[in-house]
């Protein structure tokens, strides 16, 4: 869909429809990529300085932990279930 000129509808920021952004980190000494949205990375950064780690310590426990799942899907149920359970 082209973009359109003028505010945005009612209930949906910038920030919410931005597209995913593609970072490369290393874990376990294998470079990877991951492809998540602004408000995705601000609350994966603001959770690794919460719990006192880097984004990419965060980032290789979360995948660790993940079963069966792409690792940017596995970092959103994350961030879900951190944000549920009242972990920020």
């Amino acid at each position: 869909m082209p973009p359109q000129d003028g505010p945005e509808p009612p209930g949906r920021s910038p920030a919410i429809s931005g597209r995913p952004a593609k970072r490369s980190f290393t874990i376990d000494g294998h470079r990877t990529s991951i492809s998540l949205e602004a408000a995705f990375w601000d609350a994966l950064k603001a959770a690794a300085a919460e719990e006192g780690v880097s984004v990419s310590r965060l980032i290789a426990r979360i995948d660790a932990a993940r079963a069966g799942c792409g690792l940017s899907s596995a970092i959103r149920v994350w961030l879900l279930a951190r944000f549920r359970t009242g972990d920020r």
